[in-house]
């Protein structure tokens, strides 16, 4: 899975201590988020999704593995 969180808090200057202190998680969890390390539990991707104002899928990139070919 992909996301646009890196991109979404340089438009609104925030640094990852900044977001993860409004969604109530660990720096290290958005960092790991933005390197694709980590997948979001449904409340923490719905957190992340309504800070920016966008639909979850608009921040997180689902991929089936057939279309990566």
């Amino acid at each position: 899975m992909r996301n646009r969180i890196k991109e979404l808090r340089a438009r609104e200057n925030l640094t990852q201590l900044d977001l993860a202190k409004i969604v109530n998680v660990r720096r290290e969890t958005i960092v790991f988020l933005e390197k694709g390390k980590y997948n979001p539990s449904l409340k923490l991707a719905y957190d992340i999704s309504r800070q920016f104002k966008l639909q979850i899928e608009e921040v997180f990139i689902f991929e089936n593995k057939e279309d990566s070919t």
